[in-house]
């Protein structure tokens, strides 16, 4: 029987809309950023500590009411601000206009950017001091990163340039203790304690704005205490490491170590986060920092986006998710 071409050019659009079915897929998509009234999250880097040129290091930023508050800051950081304020038309991340930053802890892939956080924005003309919120240790961080570049500060402040010295001050303020850490007209910010290996100390943070409720965890293993902070919340923003990246034994592991125990003890398995998320019933869960590729053919051995979603699913979650790549808008 010969086969009609139109008929030919739907089996395509059919098969795709046969597996969506099957697979029960409640996907949330970025939406095009209108500056307005409200609050916005611009997902600033997704990528976690290899070096993907698709994906800059962890930066989340939350816009409210045209102000912009940065929760880590990843390589690539202000870059990413700047393509968010130039290609996107969010005036609250050109660079100069930073002002206010948290810190989910200390780890290298999320703190590479802060000189460049500290430092460039000032020459661009930030006209304050920059204001960063977190962990003990980010005051002698801090300390340190200013001593490194003391050379290019004065001649910055006292050659030709004659900038402030003020405005490249940064006040540090060290969370001693979970609760509410920062509060302003357009937000108020609550941090609650993750647990991440080895580290001490380690903060999530809650943003209660006017119009959403927005929680995001950093780096963690599962806690009750990232159910109590979402319940319900608008977005709940995780990591997630799928069983394929665990159990693929042929996949590359140049640091050595058991990855299976490293998980276990610093980061959050797919199965896992999808029973946290029917605990904590997010409108949107939103995974990020994930050991993905969005290049396959390149990176055979990696997980892609689909690989977590279709895990997470399979785990038995089925409310809305999505998967954040850079510059993406939610």
């Amino acid at each position: 029987m010969k086969k009609h071409p139109a008929i030919l050019r739907l089996i395509p659009a059919l098969a795709v809309l046969l597996l969506n079915s099957a697979l029960d897929v409640r996907l949330t998509h970025a939406e095009p950023y209108t500056e307005k009234v409200g609050t916005n999250i611009v997902m600033l880097g997704t990528g976690n500590p290899n070096p993907d040129p698709d994906r800059s290091g962890p930066a989340t930023a939350i816009i409210s009411n045209g102000s912009a508050y940065l929760i880590d800051f990843g390589p690539g950081v202000v870059r990413r601000a700047a393509a968010a304020a130039r290609d996107k038309g969010i005036t609250a991340l050109a660079p100069a206009n930073i002002k206010v930053v948290f810190s989910t802890h200390l780890h290298s892939d999320h703190t590479a950017g802060y000189p460049d956080l500290i430092l460039t924005p000032w020459v661009m003309g930030r006209r304050w001091p920059l204001e960063v919120y977190g962990t003990k240790g980010l005051q002698a961080m801090t300390d340190h990163i200013l001593a490194a570049y003391q050379e290019d500060i004065r001649i910055r402040t006292q050659g030709l340039e004659h900038l402030s010295p003020d405005n490249v001050h940064v006040n540090v303020h060290e969370i001693s203790t979970p609760g509410q850490v920062y509060k302003d007209a357009n937000v108020t910010v609550t941090s609650f304690p993750t647990k991440h290996g080895d580290w001490d100390q380690t903060y999530g943070y809650r943003f209660d704005t006017a119009d959403r409720s927005i929680v995001i965890t950093g780096d963690t293993s599962p806690t009750q205490a990232t159910v109590d902070a979402c319940h319900g919340c608008d977005v709940l923003i995780h990591e997630a490491l799928t069983l394929k990246f665990l159990n693929n034994s042929r996949r590359p592991n140049p640091q050595g170590f058991d990855l299976s125990t490293y998980s276990g003890k610093y980061h959050t398995t797919t199965t896992q986060l999808a029973e946290i998320a029917n605990q904590a019933k997010p409108k949107l869960l939103l995974l990020y920092h994930n050991p993905i590729t969005l290049q396959p053919t390149k990176r055979p051995f990696a997980s892609t986006p689909d690989d977590l979603l279709q895990e997470i699913q399979a785990a038995g979650y089925t409310g809305p998710l999505s998967v954040a790549r850079d510059l993406d808008v939610y």
